[in-house]
């Protein structure tokens, strides 16, 4: 029987292959979310200049919002800027922590800012190096706030019995009267880490008085101290400066180094106090409603006003958060721990802790800067260093007779588009996962029960013919309507006329010898009388061949229903238990007088087999192996006939030396009207029904036959093997 080739990629397989092109869906809806989020970007790019514009447009023509006193344009290393601050502090927590927001915007003075000090006009103290500062200055609800953080290696605090406050560490707060016309100087000089005691004092330094309006803490800190101070602002001028005075020798007390954020002390060289002009933060206030931040820079690019924080200046209202959305917690957990870690290996994740460091400084710069300072409007993505943040900054002149004042700065950060991108295609991918999970288990349970459908058809197929090819089962016709019901109903059509037809051929030899029987009977009768009349030597001869003819005949119409009463006779015979060995050596004791030319051998046990059977149809299955046998041995070579048990069965072997079976009839030749006798051996009638009786009665038994070529020489091998019986 030659086996059928297993596809490995069935029906199943091949729909939900097919249905992995559906990946394309996600492909081409991810295209079509990244394009949308060019047309955002644009858009979002044309309301930011929009914005820009509106707000220039409102400080156009209006010069006095610039005009903040007499300084030069161009920014000046002196100056100081001023942070709006949004809350109060606490001068005396111990700590800087009021001021965590703000020291982003500090700025650091180191030993390239020297100062020629008032003692010695013509001296420029710079040591070593050693000794520096960063400094933050802020205005809150009518004061100025202010912090130092100073690098100094030798704290040398005033001596408590000592009059003067410049024979130690001090810091000095240099400003310009409200008139504009003196020089005021304050020292502040403790004697340990203490709330501040600043002394106004004359230009040596001489006739110092207590100033109460000024107040702070001065903490000692690793490496050095720090500073926090407060001082109204009726106290201040137009100009105001820092100075931090350094004694490293506590015998000597001299001022070894002094760092200051200005060089010289006189009305025109002192640092400028830069505050927003209030206008100027009344129209920005009206229009910082937008989700962004706005600056509005002079024309040297110094920043007047700051409104609104980058990292929340998104510029797109999105929906509600998920954590504000009441969400399944399976779900949750599904989308948090499986699914958004294999997404975000594709998307950017947006953080919105980030520094800007242009927004850090009192003066900002950049190509849109610079270009609508020279009367061009612009707009630019710039991408933070070490992160993944996108700005948008747009800039807008503004013009005051005919003029470039300044511009109006708004920036975006690209967080809020992102985040909608990211939040679209997580629902795309979401409602595509879930459609594409639902097609391709609905694929798959569909191509399961047509799968089904046609292996079920197959097994009956298989099932319809035995092992010897006769047909001894039917196909159940299908109900269902579609293609697969209709050959299954073509099978079953197919498979009925195929069982008559087959019941026709097995009866037709009964029919056949029943019907032949009787003329045959006639002739013989006939030519019996037509010898008793006639007895010349011509007819005698004639009717002798006559006869053998006959004769033929009649073993022919034998042989053909030998099989057909075999089969009905099983099927009426009762089983009984048996001693398989002592038929064995009886049929072989008769072959030996049946056959006398013929040697035979025995192998038998010693012991009892005993088989549930019937001991004649043993007997005539012994009879067809050893006739096949007989038939087909080498003269002088003996038949050997072996019998042991196996396990749980009985093993009857029935071997001969002669010439060996064709591979190709191994299997088929237990079937009936099947022969391998060569031509010489066919002068008497063989049908190939001797072999095809001896596996009825196998079967019968409930044991199996087969035949195979002697491996120690040429020959063949009838091997029987049947269950035993242990009732």
């Amino acid at each position: 029987m030659k086996l059928a080739f297993k596809n490995p990629f069935g029906i199943r397989f091949k729909l939900v292959f097919l249905s992995s092109f559906l990946l394309v869906i996600p492909y081409l809806g991810y295209q079509y979310i990244l394009e949308m989020e060019g047309y955002l970007q644009r858009g979002q790019e044309q309301t930011v200049l929009g914005t820009a514009q509106a707000l220039a447009t409102a400080l156009n023509e209006r010069p006095e919002l610039f005009d903040e006193g007499s300084y030069s344009p161009a920014r000046r290393s002196e100056d100081l800027y001023v942070y709006p601050i949004f809350s109060p502090l606490e001068l005396d927590d111990g700590s800087l922590l009021d001021w965590r927001e703000y020291q982003q915007y500090e700025v650091e003075y180191d030993r390239l800012n020297y100062l020629r000090t008032p003692l010695n006009p013509v001296r420029y103290y710079d040591k070593d190096g050693s000794v520096y500062f960063t400094n933050m200055v802020g205005e809150y609800n009518g004061s100025l706030f202010a912090y130092f953080k100073v690098q100094d290696d030798h704290l040398i605090y005033r001596d408590r019995e000592a009059l003067s406050v410049n024979r130690s560490d001090f810091l000095q707060i240099t400003m310009l009267s409200q008139d504009g016309f003196e020089i005021t100087r304050y020292v502040i000089a403790p004697y340990g880490p203490e709330p501040i005691y600043p002394f106004r004092v004359e230009r040596d330094y001489s006739n110092p008085v207590y100033e109460g309006r000024i107040t702070g803490q001065w903490y000692e800190v690793d490496g050095g101290y720090e500073v926090e101070l407060q001082i109204p602002m009726q106290m201040l001028g137009d100009r105001l400066g820092f100075a931090v005075f350094d004694v490293d020798d506590p015998v000597e007390r001299s001022i070894s180094t002094v760092v200051a954020t200005y060089k010289v002390a006189d009305a025109e060289r002192l640092g400028s106090l830069r505050l927003p002009t209030p206008e100027i933060d009344r129209i920005v206030a009206g229009m910082n409603n937008n989700n962004s931040r706005i600056q509005v820079v002079d024309g040297s690019g110094r920043v007047l006003l700051t409104s609104g924080d980058i990292q929340s200046a998104s510029g797109l209202q999105l929906a509600r958060t998920i954590t504000e959305e009441p969400v399944n917690k399976y779900w949750f957990y599904v989308q948090n721990r499986i699914l958004d870690p294999i997404y975000y290996q594709l998307l950017t994740k947006p953080s919105n802790d980030f520094i800007d460091e242009l927004y850090s400084d009192v003066s900002r710069e950049g190509d849109h800067i610079n270009s609508a300072l020279r009367g061009v409007p612009m707009t630019q993505f710039r991408t933070l260093a070490d992160t993944e943040t996108r700005l948008l900054e747009a800039a807008y002149p503004i013009v005051s007779a005919g003029e470039v004042m300044g511009a109006v700065v708004v920036d975006q950060n690209m967080n809020g588009i992102r985040t909608f991108r990211n939040q679209a295609l997580e629902q795309l991918f979401n409602t595509i996962l879930a459609v594409m999970l639902i097609v391709a288990l609905g694929l798959f349970f569909f191509a399961s029960r047509i799968s089904n459908r046609i292996r079920g058809l197959r097994n009956q197929a298989e099932g319809i013919i035995d092992e010897v090819g006769r047909v001894q089962n039917t196909i159940e016709p299908s109900r269902n309507s579609d293609e697969i019901g209709d050959l299954s109903r073509s099978f079953s059509n197919i498979v009925e006329r195929l069982t008559q037809y087959t019941n026709y051929l097995e009866n037709m030899s009964s029919r056949l010898s029943h019907e032949l029987r009787t003329p045959v009977t006639v002739v013989r009768s006939s030519l019996e009388n037509l010898g008793m009349q006639e007895n010349n030597t011509e007819s005698a001869v004639y009717l002798e061949r006559a006869e053998e003819g006959i004769n033929r005949l009649n073993l022919i119409l034998t042989n053909m229903s030998e099989a057909t009463r075999l089969e009905q006779m099983l099927q009426t015979s009762e089983k009984e238990k048996i001693e398989l060995n002592e038929v064995v050596h009886g049929c072989v004791e008769g072959y030996k007088l049946a056959y006398a030319k013929q040697k035979f051998e025995t192998d038998l046990p010693q012991y009892p087999i005993h088989i549930n059977g019937v001991p004649e149809y043993i007997a005539q299955l012994l009879d067809k192996l050893v006739e096949n046998a007989v038939e087909f041995s080498y003269p002088d070579q003996p038949i050997m006939v072996y019998c042991r048990t196996l396990r749980d069965h009985a093993v009857v072997k029935v071997s001969n030396a002669g010439p060996f079976l064709p591979e190709e009839m191994k299997e088929r030749l237990f079937d009936s009207m099947i022969s391998v006798r060569p031509q010489e051996k066919q002068r008497q009638p063989h049908l190939g029904m001797g072999l095809h009786i001896a596996r009825l009665i196998t079967e019968f038994h409930g044991g199996q036959i087969r035949a195979e070529n002697r491996k120690d020489r040429e020959g063949v091998i009838m091997t029987v093997v049947i269950p035993l019986y242990y009732g």
